[in-house]
């Protein structure tokens, strides 16, 4: 019998963050600082909304792109908190997490053999996204002393004439890296001077600790070009709501439809029913956590350090990513000796770039009691390494 598998598809490495999780659920007494999910319940405004739509029976489909009464929603929010300017009926969709919304966009997009500039470590669907779309990824490696921004250096030296589109990955998972307004004007430049497109994946947009998020479609020339990918899962503590969106040019969002369509019809009417709610009442919701995370933030770091660790501050999402390398393992070892040795979940730095060699991802998206526990564990191991 004929191979009934996509050689494509096979060649694909499984989530390296799947992999420690799925570990983890199995061993007791095991703790996991690995999944990127806020502990925190959906705000009960949010759930009752969605329980009522229910009880209302609005249990049919919505329309591909969307409810109607959402995409408004979704751009008032938009233009309230970041000045972008997207007319709901042509340049948004509503899709299931904002995964989908990486994954249509890029197929929407990309001809076989156009490059995908993916900064890296970032997040582990880009890649295989755009492999699966038939483009080609190149890889630019961020750097720790800069603390893990984009350069315009380094997007200059990955261009080629074969560069369609740019990944921003900022704020940042699994760094909490974010570019500031001077830093993204000058990759502006670049993008406009090659005449690239962007896909911006802003799901942390609210998680910024200390300066508000800026969008890269706020600048002049930008909106023509660029995909703003955004969703509920973080910010509102959503995840298995499974509701994200995408914003763009009216070309480029109209086939991102027709595959959302045939693939998906449309996202769960339910979930968009509860997204109304979040959008029109729930900022308070969103400071209240971020508040929170800023808390276990500073603690986390701190703690890192005192321990011996090198560790840059995150400003943004919910993740530190400490440096592991004065204990002389990788960071597939660390992870794996520190499961089986302490029942803790960390994921490696490699999950998301080869780069991340040397680097663990650790979560912050855990109430401080489960932190403090954890952190015990990690500092027992690392004593037990880096003693000399």
């Amino acid at each position: 019998m004929r191979n009934p598998l996509s050689r494509t598809v096979t060649e694909i490495q499984p989530s390296g963050i799947r992999k420690f999780f799925d570990i983890v659920t199995e061993m007791k007494d095991a703790i996991s600082l690995g999944v990127g999910e806020p502990d925190f319940e959906t705000p009960w405004h949010i759930r009752e909304e969605g329980i009522y739509s229910l009880e209302k029976g609005k249990t049919h489909y919505t329309s591909n792109s969307g409810l109607k009464e959402l995409k408004e929603e979704i751009c008032h929010y938009l233009k309230r908190r970041f000045q972008l300017d997207y007319q709901p009926a042509k340049e948004v969709i509503v899709t299931v997490g904002g995964s989908e919304a990486i994954d249509i966009g890029l197929r929407a997009m990309l001809d076989p053999g156009d490059e995908v500039l993916i900064p890296q470590p970032s997040y582990v669907s880009y890649l295989p996204c755009v492999t699966l779309a038939g483009g080609k990824p190149v890889v630019i490696e961020l750097k720790a002393e800069n603390d893990f921004k984009l350069t315009r250096q380094e997007v200059l030296d990955a261009v080629t004439d074969r560069t369609k589109v740019l990944i921003m990955p900022f704020p940042n998972n699994p760094t909490g890296s974010i570019m500031t307004r001077e830093e993204l004007r000058e990759i502006v430049e670049v993008v406009l001077e090659k005449d690239i497109f962007v896909i911006s994946d802003e799901i942390y947009s609210e998680l910024t600790y200390g300066s508000r998020h800026v969008s890269i479609a706020e600048f002049p020339g930008m909106k023509e070009r660029t995909i703003v990918i955004n969703g509920f899962s973080k910010s509102y503590a959503m995840t298995g709501w499974r509701l994200g969106y995408a914003v763009g040019p009216e070309e480029i969002i109209e086939q991102m439809v027709k595959i959302h369509q045939f693939a998906i019809m449309c996202a769960p009417t339910t979930s968009q029913y509860a997204a109304v709610e979040a959008l029109r009442s729930g900022d308070g919701d969103v400071a209240m956590m971020c508040e929170a995370y800023d808390g276990r933030r500073r603690f986390l770091v701190r703690a890192l350090r005192d321990m011996g660790l090198e560790c840059f501050e995150p400003f943004g999402a919910f993740y530190v990513f400490p440096c592991i390398k004065r204990t002389g393992m990788t960071s597939e070892e660390f992870a794996n000796r520190l499961l089986s040795e302490e029942k803790l979940a960390v994921v490696p730095g490699t999950a998301f770039g080869s780069c991340g060699e040397g680097f663990l991802r650790i979560s912050y998206a855990y109430s401080i009691e489960n932190l403090k526990i954890a952190l015990e564990r990690m500092e027992r191991f690392v004593r037990k390494y880096t003693a000399e």
